[in-house]
């Protein structure tokens, strides 16, 4: 049986005007996620995303392929809480620097119950202190958003991968 490919690519659905405002909102979501996890403040993390939220990293490869299959699985912000304490708590590798960068933030969809669906691309530079900068990580997060008490936050977030050799320290969220 041979799998077939899909393609990642999300038609827009939304008037033009709808999809600005949104992007707006969601790319200063993204700056508050990224400055979050760039200051090492892991354990905050959770936050961002509904209780019941779910967060995956996935190969490209793997997504195309129709197969949810992550590296990294989490669902409910308990099971991130605990991913978090766990990294922050047992640091046992060389001290780095993480730096986020999202750009190309894109609006699909937002459903009659306000529900918004959003890619947005993504690069991770790591700096090992004794070492230089990296690049860690490139690839798009898939989002869905749910608005909460006025605040936006993560239904779910797929961060698709683009290499098939990924570094062996990948533990931060991304």
């Amino acid at each position: 049986m041979k799998a077939t490919t899909q393609s990642l690519f999300r038609p827009r659905d939304i008037a033009p005007a709808r999809a600005a405002a949104l992007r707006h909102e969601i790319e200063d979501f993204n700056a508050d996620y990224c400055a979050v996890l760039d200051a090492g403040q892991v354990e905050a993390w959770p936050g961002f995303f509904a209780a019941d939220g779910i967060y995956r990293v996935t190969a490209r490869e793997n997504a195309e392929l129709g197969m949810p299959v992550g590296l990294v699985y989490a669902q409910g912000r308990g099971m991130m809480h605990d991913r978090a304490v766990a990294i922050a708590k047992t640091q046992m590798f060389a001290p780095r620097y993480n730096l986020h960068l999202v750009t190309n933030t894109r609006v699909s969809r937002e459903s009659v119950d306000g529900e918004v669906e959003a890619q947005a691309n993504f690069l991770l530079l790591q700096t090992l202190v004794e070492g230089p900068s990296t690049v860690h990580m490139a690839g798009t997060y898939y989002d869905r958003f749910v608005r909460i008490e006025g605040r936006l936050l993560l239904k779910e977030r797929q961060a698709i991968y683009d290499t098939t050799i990924i570094a062996n320290d990948l533990v931060y969220p991304l």
